[in-house]
C-alpha cells in the first residue's frame, strides 16, 4: 500500500491490464449484480438493438477499477468513488486501469488524496470510464 510520503501531486499508480474480457465475464457479473438486461448476453437481442455484439455492463469495469484503487491505497481508506461510463467494452477487449494523484491535503484530521481515474480499451485507445476518488492515506 502506498504511503503519504510516496504520494505527491502527479504520482501515478502502476498501470494494470485486465483481460481479455469474455462473454462469460459479462454473464457472471450480471448474475452477481442482478442486472439481466439481454443486451449484455444475448447476441441476437444486441444486434436487433443496433449493436455489433453484446457488450459489458459498465459496472463490471467500474468494479475492476475500484479493486485496482483499493489494492493501491486500501479498501478501508476510500472516502469517495465516482465514475462516468464513456465507451462500450466488447468481448475480447483488454482494459487498462490508471490512477493519478491530483491533490494532496488534510481534511477532518485525515491526510487525503484526490485521484483522477481512467479505464481505457487497449484495442481502441478509447476511454471506457473516467472517474474520481478520494482516499485517506495513513
Amino acid at each position: 500500500m502506498a504511503t503519504w510520503d510516496e504520494l505527491t501531486e502527479g504520482t501515478k499508480a502502476p498501470r494494470r491490464e485486465h483481460g481479455p474480457l469474455t462473454r462469460t465475464d459479462f454473464v457472471r457479473y450480471q448474475g452477481a449484480s442482478g442486472d439481466f438486461n439481454p443486451i449484455h448476453h444475448d447476441e441476437d437481442f444486441a444486434k436487433s438493438a443496433g449493436y455489433p455484439s453484446v457488450f459489458s455492463v459498465g459496472m463490471l469495469q467500474a468494479g475492476i477499477l475500484g479493486c485496482y484503487c483499493t489494492d493501491w491505497l486500501g479498501a478501508d481508506n476510500v472516502r469517495r468513488f465516482s465514475v462516468q461510463f464513456r465507451e462500450q467494452v466488447w468481448p475480447g477487449d483488454h482494459i487498462v486501469c490508471e490512477a493519478t494523484v491530483r491533490r494532496r491535503y488534510d481534511e477532518d484530521g485525515e491526510r487525503r488524496v484526490d485521484l483522477e481515474l481512467l479505464v481505457t480499451r487497449q484495442e481502441s485507445g478509447g476511454a471506457a470510464i473516467k472517474g474520481e476518488a478520494t482516499f485517506v492515506v495513513p
